[in-house]
Protein backbone atom coordinates (compact mmCIF):
# COMPACT_ATOMS: atom_id res chain seq x y z
CA UNK A 1 0.00 0.00 0.00
CA UNK A 2 1.51 3.30 -1.19
CA UNK A 3 0.39 6.70 0.76
CA UNK A 4 0.82 9.83 -0.46
CA UNK A 5 3.49 11.99 2.29
CA UNK A 6 0.88 14.65 3.91
CA UNK A 7 1.42 15.69 7.72
CA UNK A 8 -1.95 15.40 8.52
CA UNK A 9 -2.95 12.26 6.91
CA UNK A 10 -3.85 9.80 9.58
CA UNK A 11 -4.04 6.04 9.92
CA UNK A 12 -1.04 5.41 7.72
CA UNK A 13 -0.11 2.74 9.94
CA UNK A 14 -3.40 0.38 9.62
CA UNK A 15 -2.53 -0.98 5.98
CA UNK A 16 -6.27 0.44 4.86
CA UNK A 17 -6.71 2.24 1.60
CA UNK A 18 -6.42 5.72 1.85
CA UNK A 19 -10.30 7.97 1.17
CA UNK A 20 -10.47 11.26 -0.55
CA UNK A 21 -13.82 12.15 -0.64
CA UNK A 22 -15.88 15.27 0.06
CA UNK A 23 -18.74 17.32 -2.17
CA UNK A 24 -17.99 18.47 -5.77
CA UNK A 25 -17.87 22.00 -5.14
CA UNK A 26 -18.56 24.65 -1.83
CA UNK A 27 -21.74 25.55 -3.12
CA UNK A 28 -22.39 26.83 0.64
CA UNK A 29 -20.79 27.09 3.87
CA UNK A 30 -22.87 24.94 5.83
CA UNK A 31 -23.23 21.43 3.50
CA UNK A 32 -19.30 21.25 3.71
CA UNK A 33 -19.05 21.49 7.09
CA UNK A 34 -22.13 18.36 7.52
CA UNK A 35 -20.28 16.36 5.27
CA UNK A 36 -16.62 16.49 6.24
CA UNK A 37 -18.04 16.23 10.36
CA UNK A 38 -19.59 13.12 8.84
CA UNK A 39 -16.99 11.55 6.84
CA UNK A 40 -14.19 12.44 9.80
CA UNK A 41 -16.73 10.16 12.30
CA UNK A 42 -16.82 7.36 9.82
CA UNK A 43 -12.88 7.19 9.25
CA UNK A 44 -11.70 7.60 12.61
CA UNK A 45 -13.70 4.67 14.06
CA UNK A 46 -12.92 2.78 10.42
CA UNK A 47 -9.26 4.06 10.60
CA UNK A 48 -8.51 5.09 7.13
CA UNK A 49 -6.72 7.61 6.30
CA UNK A 50 -8.63 10.78 4.77
CA UNK A 51 -8.91 13.66 2.80
CA UNK A 52 -11.24 15.77 2.72
CA UNK A 53 -11.84 16.95 -1.46
CA UNK A 54 -13.83 20.00 -2.62
CA UNK A 55 -13.22 22.35 -5.42
CA UNK A 56 -13.68 25.95 -4.97
CA UNK A 57 -14.56 26.81 -8.20
CA UNK A 58 -15.83 24.53 -11.07
CA UNK A 59 -14.13 25.84 -14.84
CA UNK A 60 -14.96 22.97 -16.58
CA UNK A 61 -19.02 23.11 -16.88
CA UNK A 62 -21.05 22.59 -20.11
CA UNK A 63 -23.79 25.13 -19.74
CA UNK A 64 -23.15 29.09 -19.51
CA UNK A 65 -26.07 29.00 -16.99
CA UNK A 66 -23.71 26.17 -14.78
CA UNK A 67 -23.37 26.91 -10.69
CA UNK A 68 -19.35 27.39 -10.93
CA UNK A 69 -19.21 28.32 -7.09
CA UNK A 70 -19.73 31.43 -4.16
CA UNK A 71 -16.41 33.13 -4.69
CA UNK A 72 -12.94 31.74 -4.74
CA UNK A 73 -12.06 33.23 -1.81
CA UNK A 74 -14.89 33.00 0.25
CA UNK A 75 -14.45 29.09 -0.63
CA UNK A 76 -10.78 28.91 -0.41
CA UNK A 77 -10.85 30.33 3.41
CA UNK A 78 -13.80 27.70 4.51
CA UNK A 79 -11.21 24.86 2.61
CA UNK A 80 -8.52 26.27 5.31
CA UNK A 81 -10.97 26.60 8.03
CA UNK A 82 -11.71 22.69 7.51
CA UNK A 83 -8.09 21.94 7.17
CA UNK A 84 -7.14 23.77 10.37
CA UNK A 85 -9.78 23.12 12.91
CA UNK A 86 -10.42 18.94 11.61
CA UNK A 87 -6.52 18.67 11.16
CA UNK A 88 -7.84 16.89 7.86
CA UNK A 89 -5.26 17.45 4.30
CA UNK A 90 -7.45 19.30 2.01
CA UNK A 91 -7.92 18.36 -2.09
CA UNK A 92 -9.30 20.83 -4.50
CA UNK A 93 -9.13 21.64 -8.16
CA UNK A 94 -6.66 23.74 -10.32
CA UNK A 95 -6.99 24.85 -13.94
CA UNK A 96 -4.40 27.26 -14.20
CA UNK A 97 -0.99 28.11 -13.34
CA UNK A 98 -2.16 30.74 -10.90
CA UNK A 99 -4.90 28.80 -9.32
CA UNK A 100 -1.66 26.26 -8.55
CA UNK A 101 0.12 29.46 -7.08
CA UNK A 102 -3.09 30.80 -5.32
CA UNK A 103 -4.53 27.33 -4.01
CA UNK A 104 -1.32 26.14 -2.62
CA UNK A 105 -1.79 28.83 0.15
CA UNK A 106 -5.16 26.94 1.35
CA UNK A 107 -5.04 23.23 0.45
CA UNK A 108 -2.71 20.47 1.33
CA UNK A 109 -3.40 18.67 -2.35
CA UNK A 110 -3.49 20.44 -5.90
CA UNK A 111 -6.03 18.02 -8.49
CA UNK A 112 -5.51 18.39 -11.75
CA UNK A 113 -8.47 17.68 -13.90
CA UNK A 114 -8.88 14.51 -16.30
CA UNK A 115 -9.57 17.14 -19.32
CA UNK A 116 -6.47 19.33 -18.35
CA UNK A 117 -3.84 15.93 -17.75
CA UNK A 118 -1.99 16.80 -20.64
CA UNK A 119 -1.14 20.57 -19.75
CA UNK A 120 2.75 20.62 -19.35
CA UNK A 121 2.56 24.72 -17.88
CA UNK A 122 -0.26 23.47 -15.40
CA UNK A 123 1.92 20.47 -14.28
CA UNK A 124 4.69 22.48 -13.71
CA UNK A 125 3.17 25.08 -12.06
CA UNK A 126 1.67 22.70 -9.65
CA UNK A 127 5.03 20.86 -9.46
CA UNK A 128 6.94 24.28 -8.43
CA UNK A 129 4.40 24.76 -5.50
CA UNK A 130 6.04 22.16 -3.71
CA UNK A 131 2.45 20.77 -2.62
CA UNK A 132 1.36 17.34 -3.02
CA UNK A 133 0.02 16.88 -6.53
CA UNK A 134 -3.34 14.52 -7.84
CA UNK A 135 -3.17 13.71 -11.29
CA UNK A 136 -6.87 12.65 -12.73
CA UNK A 137 -6.45 10.28 -15.99
CA UNK A 138 -7.84 12.16 -19.11
CA UNK A 139 -10.79 9.94 -20.34
CA UNK A 140 -9.11 10.10 -23.77
CA UNK A 141 -5.76 8.75 -22.11
CA UNK A 142 -4.48 5.28 -22.25
CA UNK A 143 -2.86 4.60 -18.43
CA UNK A 144 0.59 3.91 -20.26
CA UNK A 145 0.54 7.51 -21.35
CA UNK A 146 -0.07 8.66 -17.65
CA UNK A 147 3.79 8.01 -17.46
CA UNK A 148 4.59 11.41 -19.14
CA UNK A 149 2.36 13.44 -16.73
CA UNK A 150 3.91 11.83 -13.78
CA UNK A 151 7.28 13.01 -15.44
CA UNK A 152 6.35 16.33 -16.07
CA UNK A 153 5.62 16.84 -12.81
CA UNK A 154 9.08 15.17 -11.14
CA UNK A 155 10.85 16.91 -13.85
CA UNK A 156 9.65 20.23 -12.01
CA UNK A 157 10.58 19.72 -8.70
CA UNK A 158 7.55 17.70 -7.82
CA UNK A 159 7.62 13.88 -6.16
CA UNK A 160 4.61 13.71 -3.87
CA UNK A 161 2.45 12.76 -7.07
CA UNK A 162 -1.07 10.48 -7.46
CA UNK A 163 -2.93 9.53 -10.07
CA UNK A 164 -6.75 8.63 -10.37
CA UNK A 165 -8.50 6.66 -12.55
CA UNK A 166 -12.15 8.09 -13.36
CA UNK A 167 -13.01 5.92 -16.81
CA UNK A 168 -12.57 6.21 -20.55
CA UNK A 169 -14.93 7.36 -22.82
CA UNK A 170 -16.86 4.85 -24.50
CA UNK A 171 -19.29 6.60 -26.66
CA UNK A 172 -20.12 10.15 -26.59
CA UNK A 173 -22.16 9.29 -23.63
CA UNK A 174 -20.56 7.13 -21.42
CA UNK A 175 -17.39 5.80 -19.24
CA UNK A 176 -15.86 2.39 -19.03
CA UNK A 177 -13.56 1.37 -16.20
CA UNK A 178 -10.27 -1.16 -17.51
CA UNK A 179 -9.04 -2.35 -14.11
CA UNK A 180 -5.61 -3.32 -15.82
CA UNK A 181 -4.93 0.09 -15.89
CA UNK A 182 -4.64 0.34 -12.24
CA UNK A 183 -1.46 -1.80 -11.71
CA UNK A 184 -0.40 -0.43 -15.19
CA UNK A 185 -0.49 3.15 -13.59
CA UNK A 186 1.38 1.94 -10.43
CA UNK A 187 4.13 0.94 -12.02
CA UNK A 188 4.82 5.00 -12.11
CA UNK A 189 5.71 3.76 -8.38
CA UNK A 190 3.12 6.36 -7.23
CA UNK A 191 0.04 5.99 -5.23
CA UNK A 192 -3.16 5.29 -7.69
CA UNK A 193 -6.63 6.03 -6.71
CA UNK A 194 -9.81 4.53 -8.06
CA UNK A 195 -12.64 7.39 -8.71
CA UNK A 196 -15.54 5.46 -8.05
CA UNK A 197 -18.42 8.48 -8.74
CA UNK A 198 -16.88 10.38 -11.52
CA UNK A 199 -16.10 7.29 -13.61
CA UNK A 200 -20.33 6.53 -13.44
CA UNK A 201 -20.87 9.80 -14.97
CA UNK A 202 -22.86 9.88 -18.21
CA UNK A 203 -21.72 13.46 -19.63
CA UNK A 204 -22.86 15.03 -23.03
CA UNK A 205 -26.35 14.80 -22.04
CA UNK A 206 -28.53 16.99 -24.29
CA UNK A 207 -30.00 19.43 -21.30
CA UNK A 208 -25.70 20.05 -20.41
CA UNK A 209 -26.03 18.41 -17.56
CA UNK A 210 -24.85 15.36 -17.02
CA UNK A 211 -26.17 11.83 -15.99
CA UNK A 212 -24.73 9.28 -13.47
CA UNK A 213 -25.36 5.68 -12.55
CA UNK A 214 -24.60 5.74 -8.78
CA UNK A 215 -26.32 2.22 -8.08
CA UNK A 216 -23.32 0.90 -9.58
CA UNK A 217 -20.76 2.64 -6.86
CA UNK A 218 -20.11 -0.37 -4.75
CA UNK A 219 -19.75 -2.50 -7.85
CA UNK A 220 -17.12 0.15 -9.28
CA UNK A 221 -15.62 0.27 -5.28
CA UNK A 222 -15.67 -2.96 -4.63
CA UNK A 223 -13.62 -4.41 -7.92
CA UNK A 224 -10.78 -1.40 -7.05
CA UNK A 225 -10.27 -2.89 -3.78
CA UNK A 226 -10.32 -6.29 -4.50
CA UNK A 227 -7.56 -5.40 -7.10
CA UNK A 228 -5.58 -4.04 -4.26
CA UNK A 229 -5.80 0.19 -4.88
CA UNK A 230 -3.96 2.72 -3.07
CA UNK A 231 -7.33 4.77 -2.81
CA UNK A 232 -11.21 5.39 -3.21
CA UNK A 233 -12.16 8.63 -4.34
CA UNK A 234 -15.60 9.36 -4.20
CA UNK A 235 -18.02 12.65 -4.26
CA UNK A 236 -21.16 12.72 -1.51
CA UNK A 237 -23.65 14.77 -0.31
CA UNK A 238 -26.45 14.56 2.35
CA UNK A 239 -29.08 16.18 -0.53
CA UNK A 240 -27.89 14.74 -4.27
CA UNK A 241 -30.35 15.62 -6.12
CA UNK A 242 -30.12 19.21 -5.20
CA UNK A 243 -26.38 19.19 -5.31
CA UNK A 244 -25.27 22.06 -7.65
CA UNK A 245 -22.70 19.58 -9.67
CA UNK A 246 -22.48 16.09 -10.59
CA UNK A 247 -25.22 14.94 -8.34
CA UNK A 248 -26.69 12.53 -10.73
CA UNK A 249 -23.46 10.49 -10.00
CA UNK A 250 -22.63 11.44 -6.30
CA UNK A 251 -23.17 8.73 -3.40
CA UNK A 252 -25.62 9.84 -1.16
CA UNK A 253 -23.87 10.57 2.61
CA UNK A 254 -26.41 8.15 4.46
CA UNK A 255 -24.73 5.17 2.52
CA UNK A 256 -21.02 6.02 3.05
CA UNK A 257 -20.07 4.44 6.38
CA UNK A 258 -21.24 1.06 5.30
CA UNK A 259 -19.94 1.10 2.21
CA UNK A 260 -16.50 2.12 3.54
CA UNK A 261 -17.22 -0.87 6.18
CA UNK A 262 -17.58 -3.32 3.47
CA UNK A 263 -14.59 -1.80 1.44
CA UNK A 264 -12.45 -2.20 4.48
CA UNK A 265 -13.92 -6.23 4.75
CA UNK A 266 -13.22 -6.76 1.36
CA UNK A 267 -9.16 -5.44 1.69
CA UNK A 268 -8.90 -7.48 4.65
CA UNK A 269 -9.54 -10.58 2.92
CA UNK A 270 -7.68 -9.90 -0.10
CA UNK A 271 -4.44 -8.84 1.89
CA UNK A 272 -5.14 -11.83 3.96
CA UNK A 273 -3.45 -14.39 1.39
Amino acid sequence: MKYPNIPKLKYTDTGNFFLIAGPCVIEDKVIPIEIVERLIDITDRLQIPFMFKASYRKANRSRVDSFTGIGDWEALELLKEIGEKYNVPTVSDIHTETEAETAAHYVDVLQIPAFLCRQTSLLEAAARTGKAVNIKKGQFLSPQAMKHAVDKVRYYGGENIMLTERGTTFGYQDLVVDYRGLPTMRENNVPVVMDITHSLQQPNQPSGVSGGNPEMIETIARAAVAVGIDGIFMETHPYPLYAKSDGANMLHLQLAENLLKRLVAIHKTVNSF
